[in-house]
């Protein structure tokens, strides 16, 4: 049996005071069965903090990593996962008995293992809105699944359109859209991805890697068209369970 009792571990990231991750392994850790375990936020200004971090906390188990740093955490770190080298983004950091930073990616696998079951023959191509370090999971998952994609920003660039070129003809060939900006989180929960929200329809998957709120404007939009609509409260819930495998094996 593991030995579970009385390691650290937490989020880093920047603003996360509404950290899924926190209340999440908090309340997992209220069961008896991990008692000991804590969890807690370290929200810092800039990568540059995460060295005075590690020296003032050296009793540190394992890490989560969320915006902005699921790219720039990685040079601070020794050595990466295959996956997490290929998708060049890390969401997960365990802390090994060497007392090494070892770092996974686990975003990938919780948005293909919650997507899975939406997928229909006629769901044959993805746009990925966002650039960022959740989307490169994303777009792994994508690849592991066949399912070929085309990323969007607000900056055209190779293999990147923008969105002035998204119409009803764009809509014929992606019939998956992935909201992978944080357009539309909660407080500003009126936002939304610019996008011809007419031409969904009922053969369209929209998903939005967001949960609070549970329904963003862009899954509201979507689904009153007759879109499969989905939102990111699985796919965290199965990267985080995946975490904690990483940091226990």
């Amino acid at each position: 049996m593991i030995d579970i009792l009385k390691r650290r571990f937490g989020l880093l990231g920047r603003n996360i005071s509404y950290s899924f991750s926190k209340g999440y392994f908090t309340e997992k850790f209220n069961d008896e069965i991990f008692a000991g375990n804590s969890y807690e936020n370290f929200d810092i200004s800039e990568i540059s903090h995460f060295t005075g971090l590690l020296k003032n906390n050296p009793d540190l188990k394992g890490l989560n990593v969320t915006i902005p740093y699921k790219e720039q955490v990685i040079p601070f770190l020794d050595k990466l996962s295959k996956k997490a080298a290929l998708i060049g983004a890390v969401n997960t950091i365990k802390f090994t008995k060497k007392g090494k930073l070892k770092g996974y990616n686990t975003d990938y696998y919780g948005f293909k293992k919650s997507l899975k079951p939406l997928l229909e023959p006629h769901h044959k191509k993805a746009l990925i809105l966002g650039t960022g370090g959740a989307s490169k999971g994303v777009a792994f998952a994508l690849d592991e699944l066949n399912i070929p994609y085309t990323f969007v920003s607000r900056e055209a660039k190779e293999n990147i359109i923008d969105y002035n070129l998204i119409n009803a003809t764009t809509f014929d060939n992606f019939q998956i859209i992935v909201n992978c900006t944080p357009v539309g989180t909660s407080p500003n929960i009126e936002a939304c991805p610019d996008l011809p929200y007419e031409f969904f329809t009922e053969k369209h998957i929209a998903y939005d890697l967001i949960y609070n709120p549970a329904e963003t404007q862009f899954l509201k939009n979507a689904k009153e068209k007759g879109a499969v609509i989905k939102n990111g409260y699985d796919m965290l819930i199965f990267q985080a369970e995946k975490a904690w495998k990483i940091w226990n094996k």
